[in-house]
């Protein structure tokens, strides 16, 4: 626990260092990352010794303010969601160094290092706290400078817009998050989580949907996700690959702590988070595969994986409530391994995208294309968390998808009907998933890295420098470790399976020991595979040495002058899937049809909404703002009249409290 607390120290004390040296911008640069790099990692050696023994450390002391104490505590379900908070942190920072240098004339670069490090340490406290009280004062920390990080370039009316959009959203999640520790306390007569107390059914499917409600909203369930698609494109590229791989967990986090809280879960629990896993997924999917914008892209893919993760869960809390013990090590097994496999195949990801931006400034796949020539680096880290992310062996993504699947594929086998449902269910929605992502990121790669440059932007494109370089290839070094090793990394989640689904540490061991065995065959059979591609590779080009090289015009189909607008545009590639699912995506289209024998010009135009945003959210907002318009009598500017709303409203909360 003094590592943990020293990690943090540091943390805080080079944020606010790097923010009163913000007039030298290399010096704050410095001091920033260079405090965000250490304090991560001298705070996360405990969290990997906690995971690896299954031991607790914890701390609690008094403090001044009512209900509250400073009561934080360190087990392997909080070790599991430090260990990429802590990780994903250091990196963006060394990257973070050299993405952030372009502003170094335009703007004062110690205040987003302070709120950057405030945010790791806001993230931190959200996952160690055992306190309703310091729990949610960590959590609105993590929210406001998360804000601030967003709102970076606030010169921009659209960055300006999504940090509204993301201050609301967030704050409208916090007073569920609120309401369910008001009520958690008061049942309990505590708000320390250790004193959880015997809930009626009713009262714990109260909690339960506020948790899912309030903690969903930070993670970006489906319908509470409206705030990911304009939040993550707005912030710089860095914080992004953050808030996506490792901000929106702590919502994750946030439920799978309430749930071993509220003590038993009735199946309707299961079935409603495996519903909104299965929405989210495939409605995340498919509208990221729908967008023009790289950035954009990627944050659908972040409710995309949320839903995956949340599939898990529920698998897993269903397992609980069937006692099947299989279902119930593997579903949570699968959902928690994603949480860190997502964190470091959507942080590549969105590094990645942050080198593109930065390099062209642009992020419109329209106006990209033929950057594998101009940035290779960049280009081969994008495809290996282009693999990872869809879910193919033998990546990291794969392996917690592959949990989920046969925690449902055995539990379906040997189980009743109930089992046999679920197991269709799940299995179908992934399948569809991954699917649909292999086309997404087949669009997103081919059009971005792939053919020729459809403008000067593509064509004056630059490779990054060896600190974002850096970054990248950690990543994607880790994406392959960590599927190569996957049977390892398996075994370690006992402890925490174990204290979550409360099944014997032994029971729970000899499961994963089963499923690392056949995870073992494939990962092996996968790197053969591998192996023999890149062997194949090698001999061609040795067969191929000396001989000499002829170029010619490849065949145009009657065209004497091909241009880049020949190719695929991120529109067309994924129109037959974009149509398929029409009624869900509801696209608009604009089209200026070819007239004439000759044409000149002719135009093809798509945009589609966010249909929860479109149909949902404007409509309440628009009608909410129409109501509270008709009470701008209210505001008379007077000083005198507020005094005395100030007095009315004290005198009747007094009256209420006699009566």
């Amino acid at each position: 626990m003094a590592l943990f607390l020293v990690g943090l120290i540091v943390l805080l004390v080079g944020g606010f260092a790097s923010f009163l040296a913000g007039r030298r911008p290399t010096l704050a640069s410095a001091l920033g990352a260079g405090s965000a790099v250490l304090g991560n990692v001298v705070a996360v050696i405990p969290a990997f010794r906690i995971l690896s023994s299954g031991l607790t450390e914890s701390l609690q002391s008094r403090w001044n303010l009512p209900i509250g104490s400073f009561f934080i505590e360190i087990d392997p379900l909080s070790a599991l969601f430090l260990i990429p908070i802590f990780g994903l942190s250091a990196v963006a920072a060394v990257y973070g160094a050299e993405y952030l240098s372009i502003y170094r004339h335009e703007k004062n670069l110690g205040a987003p290092w302070l709120f950057y490090n405030l945010l790791v340490i806001g993230m931190a406290l959200v996952v160690v706290a055992r306190n309703g009280v310091l729990f949610l004062v960590a959590w609105e920390v993590m929210s406001l400078a998360s804000f601030f990080l967003v709102t970076f370039e606030y010169e921009r009316q659209a960055v300006c817009r999504a940090g509204c959009i993301y201050l609301i959203a967030m704050h409208i999640g916090t007073a569920f998050v609120i309401a369910f520790f008001i009520l958690l306390g008061r049942q309990a007569g505590s708000l320390d989580f250790d004193k959880a107390p015997l809930l009626s059914s009713f009262w714990a499917g109260v909690l339960f949907l506020l948790a899912v409600v309030g903690f969903g909203t930070k993670a970006g369930f489906m319908p509470f996700h409206v705030w990911l698609p304009h939040a993550h494109p707005a912030a710089p590229s860095h914080v992004s690959a953050i808030m996506s791989g490792v901000m929106i967990k702590t919502g994750i986090y946030g439920l799978v702590r309430a749930l071993t809280i509220l003590g038993t879960p009735p199946a309707w629990w299961c079935w409603l988070l495996i519903a909104i896993g299965a929405a989210s997924g495939i409605l995340g999917v498919l509208f990221a595969l729908a967008q023009h914008d790289l950035k954009r892209l990627l944050a659908y893919h972040s409710v995309e994986n949320i839903g995956i993760i949340t599939m898990g869960i529920g698998v897993g809390l269903l397992g609980v409530n069937m006692n099947s013990p299989t279902l119930a090590i593997l579903g949570f097994g699968g959902g928690l391994f994603h949480v860190i496999n997502h964190a470091v195949f959507k942080g590549l990801l969105f590094l990645g995208a942050g080198s593109v931006l930065r390099s062209t400034g642009t992020g419109h796949l329209d106006l990209l294309g033929g950057l594998i020539k101009r940035m290779p680096w960049t280009a081969c880290t994008f495809l290996i968390g282009s693999i990872a992310i869809s879910g193919l062996p033998p990546l990291n993504g794969f392996v917690s998808e592959f949990l989920i699947y046969f925690g449902v594929f055995k539990a379906g086998l040997a189980g009743g009907p109930e089992a046999v449902i679920s197991a269709l269910i799940v299995i179908g929605s992934l399948a569809l998933i991954g699917g649909l992502a292999l086309a997404c990121f087949t669009k997103a790669f081919g059009i971005v890295f792939l053919g020729e440059p459809r403008s000067t932007h593509a064509e004056q494109a630059q490779e990054c420098g060896w600190g974002m370089k850096s970054s990248l290839l950690i990543l994607a070094a880790f994406c392959i470790l960590l599927g190569a090793f996957s049977p390892l990394v398996v075994k370690s989640a006992a402890s925490v399976i174990s204290e979550i689904t409360a099944l014997p540490p032994d029971q729970v061991r000899t499961e994963l020991a089963n499923t690392s065995s056949v995870l073992t065959h494939i990962v092996i059979a996968s790197l053969i595979l591998l192996g023999a591609v890149v062997f194949l590779i090698i001999l061609r080009k040795r067969l191929l040495r000396g001989r000499s090289v002829r170029q010619a015009g490849t065949w145009d189909c009657g065209y004497a002058e091909p241009g880049p607008k020949m190719q695929y545009t991120a529109t067309s590639f994924a129109q037959p899937l974009t149509d398929l699912f029409g009624f869900f995506l509801r696209t608009h289209k604009s089209i200026s049809p070819p007239k004439g024998v000759f044409p000149r010009e002719s135009a093809l135009d798509t945009e589609t909404a966010d249909v929860c945003e479109k149909y949902v959210y404007q409509p309440v907002f628009k009608g909410i703002s129409s109501v509270l318009s008709k009470l701008r009598w209210l505001q008379h500017g007077r000083l005198q009249v507020y005094i005395l709303y100030i007095a009315l409203t004290l005198w009747i909360l007094l009256i209420w409290k006699l009566m």
